[in-house]
């Protein structure tokens, strides 16, 4: 059977600017074939067992010839595989997709075309410039400049295109700025006409470089301006010192790695995107059901006990979702925890637990451990029976604590936190290349099983490479499991929140 293939525009770099369509494409692919300038967030919503292909292109060097791509399409389609082809941009525009699309139709193979926000407008958008405005500019032209200036000499037609419109956008033009310029010149545009340079728009390198068509190759050498990048030629250019807004957000320019678990790390991302910053995914504890069948009896016989309980203490949003899991598989009810008072340690666990229908009594001051015995000290009493359904990681201090004053405890590892079997492998080129700014950890496994995996992947003093960065901790305790193994804390937050977390990141300098 035949698969198909989408061709699918991934927009200008933040994975937010893909359109809706693309998003579920990706989610229902068999296989991705992508290059460099698709996020690599994009790639983490792929289905669990699908493939990824690079076949990148940089300068002068290709990972896959275009044919040999359009070839690998076919072949996959007719594989009966679900194919996404994605594609910086939009696929049509300078994307190659009608050779692609060419092919798969010669071959019977079914294709759709996806179109994506094209960078021509987005990243000079993001730059503060709208590539038309009334008083400036009521027309533009999107050009390539990738190609060699004999190429170009042959393909653009100056003495139309230098006048045609108001706007002139020029597509991965950068190396070729000095010719570009004096061919506009040559062919009647001012010499003082604005030129501004946006490379990795949209990503955390944004950079934007402006001059006039006289000056302006001047500034790239002195500037090192590489690319990739787009070009804007016109009067609209002079708006971006009045609407410029993504370089005044307090994240701007800065990548956060982060290091939750997948399902989990929505709520961080999402808050360092609000601020400007750019969330880069690299989820380092996976929570997963018990492995053996001896925990799974011992589980299987405290929840029977349930009724016999006075307090139960939910220390984290797993602990909450597994024990509702597990309650499920087990066919009881809730309703054996009448007796108990129910605590959540921290708003998030509050609020899961109010999607359950439990409104649980809620720790004060620093939402950890520490916190729930400042709280409810006084009432706990010796004698009581306190259930505490949590992961095979957690810390004892709570359950020291409350032995000691004559509380009877049950700890039940109701999941396990282990390592991801999958991960990205260009995070330790980033680390090493200064390309990211600050690490947040959340919890103490974060802090190790980080370290774990820097070591499996390669690295062989990952405390050295960290401390390159800024490491920002969510909570005392999660600080001290850091700095125990090394790594100079930069900033901690006040309560273990997400809120709290990403002001600690506004903070560092």
């Amino acid at each position: 059977m035949t698969g198909k293939v989408y061709l699918v525009g991934a927009g200008p770099g933040n994975a937010k600017l893909i359109t809706v369509k693309g998003w579920e494409c990706i989610q229902k692919a068999d296989v991705v074939v992508y290059d460099r300038l698709a996020s690599p967030r994009l790639l983490r919503i792929m289905k669990p067992g699908a493939e990824k292909i690079y076949v990148g292109k940089k300068t002068n060097r290709h990972t896959m010839k275009q044919e040999d791509i359009n070839q690998l399409l076919v072949d996959l389609a007719l594989a009966g595989k679900k194919v996404v082809r994605l594609k910086g941009g939009d696929p049509t525009i300078f994307g190659r997709v009608g050779e692609e699309a060419e092919l798969l139709k010669q071959n019977n193979v079914p294709f759709e075309i996806v179109p994506g926000v094209t960078s021509a407008i987005s990243v000079p958008a993001y730059a503060g410039i709208p590539v038309t405005h009334r008083d400036y500019a009521s027309s533009i032209s999107i050009i390539t400049g990738h190609e060699s200036p004999e190429k170009m000499n042959r393909a653009i037609h100056w003495d139309k295109v230098t006048n045609a419109t108001g706007t002139l956008v020029f597509m991965m033009g950068v190396a070729n700025i000095g010719y570009i310029s004096k061919q506009l010149m040559d062919h009647g545009r001012p010499k003082d006409t604005p030129v501004a340079l946006i490379r990795w728009g949209t990503w955390a390198e944004q950079d934007t470089l402006i001059g006039t068509l006289e000056d302006i190759e001047a500034k790239v050498i002195e500037n090192k301006f590489l690319p990739p990048g787009v070009i804007v030629v016109g009067d609209v250019v002079k708006q971006r010192e009045r609407l410029k807004w993504v370089e005044s957000m307090p994240l701007f320019g800065k990548r956060i790695l982060v290091t939750r678990a997948r399902t989990q790390a929505i709520d961080l991302v999402d808050r360092i995107e609000e601020l400007g910053g750019e969330a880069y995914e690299l989820p380092v504890i996976e929570t997963v059901p018990p492995a053996s069948a001896e925990t799974r009896d011992q589980i299987k016989n405290t929840l029977a006990s349930m009724p016999e309980y006075d307090w139960v203490f939910f220390t984290s949003v797993n602990g909450v979702e597994y024990f509702f899991k597990h309650l499920e598989e087990l066919g009881l009810d809730i309703r054996a925890l009448s007796k108990a008072r129910i605590v959540a340690i921290g708003p998030t666990t509050r609020e899961v637990l109010r999607s359950k229908g439990i409104v649980a009594e809620e720790v004060q001051g620093s939402y950890q451990q520490e916190g729930l015995m400042d709280t409810f000290g006084d009432e706990l009493l010796p004698g009581q029976k306190v259930l505490l359904p949590c992961g095979n990681l957690a810390r004892s201090w709570l359950p020291d604590r409350l032995r000691e004053k004559g509380l009877e405890v049950t700890v039940s590892h109701i999941y396990e936190t282990v390592i991801p079997d999958e991960w990205d492998d260009d995070v330790i080129q980033l680390l090493e290349k200064g390309k990211i700014y600050a690490v947040t950890f959340t919890s103490s496994s974060t802090v190790t099983h980080l370290l774990a995996l820097l070591k499996k992947m390669g690295n062989d003093n990952p405390v050295e490479l960290l401390n390159k960065v800024h490491i920002v901790c969510i909570g005392s305790v999660t600080a001290q499991e850091a700095e125990k193994a090394g790594l100079s804390v930069s900033i901690i937050s006040d309560k273990a929140t997400m809120d709290s977390l990403t002001d600690a990141l506004c903070e560092l300098k």
